[in-house]
């Protein structure tokens, strides 16, 4: 199916691209989230037209992602789970635990936007994530896990 980019979606393309996905990806994720329309002549058209107007607007989300993340970069942020002697937690901490514990913080940050690249935790300690706040825009934050008994 061959669809017109309304923002930049990661491997995929910038905002206005017209690319050809599967179907179910369209129809499923894209298309209802507003992240693509149909390459239909009148919507190519309606695009050509409001273009400035949408890379004013996604020019506007990077300023206010950035302005987030420089709020963000640097934390530490505190969680507490049951582990036994041996540092090893009971169950884990998961991309929604720090999402939680972001928004406690008064940060809003929901929980995809939380990159755990080796998974989720499973030692007590301090480890460095990522949150994603835009496709251009990271945060870099450091997690620090205490164990309770």
């Amino acid at each position: 199916m061959q669809i017109i980019l309304m923002e930049k979606v990661i491997n995929l393309g910038q905002l206005g691209d017209v690319v050809k996905v599967k179907n179910g990806y369209a129809r499923n994720f894209l298309i209802p989230q507003g992240k693509a329309k149909r390459a239909t002549a009148n919507n190519v058209a309606e695009f050509a037209e409001r273009r400035a107007e949408l890379e004013a607007a996604e020019r506007a989300k990077v300023t206010e992602a950035q302005a987030r993340a420089e709020k963000l970069n640097g934390m530490t942020v505190q969680i507490a789970q049951k582990a036994g002697v041996d540092g090893k937690l009971f169950g884990s901490v998961t991309n929604a635990d720090v999402a939680n514990a972001l928004v406690a913080l008064g940060f809003a940050v929901d929980k995809a936007q939380v990159r755990m690249p080796e998974g989720h935790i499973k030692q007590i300690g301090e480890h460095a994530l990522t949150i994603a706040l835009h496709t251009d825009v990271l945060a870099n934050i450091t997690v620090s896990v205490l164990g309770e008994h």
